[in-house]
């Protein structure tokens, strides 16, 4: 069952794109992460909590201006805890686990 669904997009200006990489502009996958804490605090998270990441797997990166979504399933044995799965239409991006410490 998934709780929530977020969309989002990088804008080409984001100040975390110079550099990264020169040529071909890809969004590092720190800040698909917190697209995921904001989707997480969007469904109910607790917004000052400290965040571990048991298990992040990134499949496919993302370009600047690409949509992506990030879904949320929560995760049953855990009170703030959810597993996540970031899309780029039906393409796979990236999946793990996000639990509030």
């Amino acid at each position: 069952m998934i709780l929530s669904s977020m969309e989002f997009r990088i804008a080409p200006d984001h100040p975390c794109l110079p550099g990264h990489f020169p040529g071909r502009p890809l969004v590092p996958g720190v800040v698909l992460l917190e697209h995921v804490i904001e989707a997480a605090q969007a469904a109910g998270a607790p917004a000052q909590a400290c965040w571990r990441w048991p298990q992040v797997k990134f499949l496919a990166p993302l370009a600047p201006g690409e949509r992506a979504r990030i879904e949320l399933q929560p995760l049953p044995e855990v009170v703030a805890g959810w597993r996540f799965r970031i899309l780029r239409g039906t393409q796979l991006l990236a999946s793990g686990e996000l639990r509030a410490a």
